[in-house]
């Protein structure tokens, strides 16, 4: 393997937002057109109590259609088993690099020693707690070397002539992909009310680890857009209107 092609192993994620048009005034505005008409667009932020108390009861009452006239796009950097969950989510819109057409890069997940390992309990009612340091040992040894082969039959491949969607097929799942992600408010609340594990959920959720890295992050940034909304989404135990 060439020092250009070097193996990077990383134990996070990357999400970037590239681009927003998401306000509060977004929804407020779309909500008032029922009364208001076309004034509805008129001194949307005069009142901010009124606002807030509107978006509250949208979202109590479960009123979803107004939290749709926004739109975030997010650069996601992370794992293909975090994107085979994250793309069960059809609320999104999505455009990922190709296999097909471009040499993947030797970049691996390994999970850091803060990631809790050991699954204790049933499905539906298990908890993760941490590892032993031989255990932790065992992960990190065996990743790596495994990761390290496989990329190195992919190379060989590769350099025989095979197709790049052939070649592929050696990688593990572990390998980082990188894709553009666009959705809006309703969408993401969807999103984050299955794949955070957060207090004060009405229906509490249980996420794999690395998909919630990835939900952290799209919080904090829909959280600064949109502080009313999120506000009243945390308010009313993250339940997607």
């Amino acid at each position: 393997m060439t020092d250009d092609q070097e193996i990077t192993f990383r134990s996070d994620v990357t999400v970037e937002l590239v681009r927003a048009s998401a306000s509060d005034a977004d929804v407020i505005f779309a909500a008032r057109v029922s009364t208001a008409g076309e004034q509805s667009l008129e001194d949307v932020d005069s009142d901010a109590e009124r606002s807030t108390g509107l978006v509250n009861y949208l979202m109590r009452e479960r009123h979803g259609s107004p939290f749709e006239h926004n739109s975030m796009t997010f650069f996601v950097r992370a794992p293909i088993f975090v994107w085979r969950e994250h793309m069960r989510h059809r609320i999104a819109s999505y455009n990922e690099e190709s296999g097909r057409y471009r040499q993947l890069e030797p970049v691996f997940y390994v999970p850091n020693r803060e990631r809790a390992v050991l699954q204790v309990g049933k499905t539906g009612a298990y908890e993760f707690l941490p590892g032993s340091v031989e255990q932790y040992d065992l992960i990190d040894a065996e990743m790596r070397d495994s990761c390290a082969t496989a990329y190195r039959s992919y190379l060989r491949m590769l350099e025989a002539g095979i197709a790049r969607e052939v070649a592929r097929m050696v990688l593990p799942v572990s390998i980082y992909s990188s894709a553009y992600v666009t959705l809006n408010a309703r969408s993401l609340m969807n999103f984050l009310s299955l794949r955070r594990k957060a207090e004060g959920s009405h229906f509490p959720s249980y996420p794999q680890r690395e998909i919630e890295m990835v939900a952290e992050r799209y919080e904090e940034e829909w959280a600064r857009l949109m502080p009313i909304t999120h506000a009243a989404f945390v308010k009313n135990g993250r339940v997607a209107p």
